[in-house]
């Protein structure tokens, strides 16, 4: 299998980079072929342009050169695998902004009208989130409403033709002790190799 994984978290050694390398290494030790990409190391721009701003007709051609790479790699993968925190309910911009720029109409779905329902075209079936977060559970649920569950089951995913997701959080990752990250790290393999099956 051919698999994407996607780290947006700007400071080196953080437990999110912890979870990225974990996750990497779980499907390389499973023969898979990884395309790891550390978005902040990459300096992936997340700025969308005025011409990037199709939703109907298709925007596949780009003149930036790391874009039309992930444009073109995002289209050949069997699975994706997202790493990031939470802040303030949201991906890191970055993330977001990758979001926007690679998974565009003709690349990721097809949407004949504005009003019509999209077509997924990307090859990944299934996707894996992998979320850190300081917010306790309950209060994630109860008073925010996960937003981010919403962002990835409900607006992206199922626009570009993936139709299994699993979401996995890690909390609350301030003061959790090394036992408990060694164990969330374990965890993030399993549910990686669980992409295999």
């Amino acid at each position: 299998m051919r698999i994407g994984v996607y780290l947006a978290h700007p400071r080196q050694g953080s437990f999110n980079h912890a979870v990225f390398a974990a996750v990497a290494d779980e499907l390389r030790d499973r023969g898979c072929e990884v395309l790891a990409h550390d978005l902040c190391a990459e300096r992936f721009d997340p700025m969308l342009s005025a011409e990037e701003t199709e939703t109907v007709r298709s925007a596949a051609f780009t003149d930036d050169a790391q874009v039309a790479q992930h444009r073109a790699e995002v289209a050949t993968l069997d699975a994706l695998v997202f790493v990031h925190p939470n802040w303030w309910g949201m991906p890191p911009a970055v993330l977001t902004g990758w979001v926007q720029r690679v998974l565009v109409p003709g690349v990721a779905y097809k949407l004949d009208t504005a009003e019509g329902e999209p077509a997924g075209l990307l090859k990944a079936g299934r996707a894996l989130v992998l979320n850190t977060s300081d917010t306790p559970a309950d209060r994630e649920a109860n008073e925010f409403g996960d937003p981010l569950q919403r962002i990835w089951s409900s607006c992206v995913l199922p626009y570009t033709g993936v139709d299994e997701f699993r979401r996995v959080v890690f909390r609350t990752v301030t003061d959790s002790t090394e036992e408990a990250r060694a164990a969330w790290l374990r965890q993030a393999r399993r549910e990686a190799a669980a992409l295999l099956a």
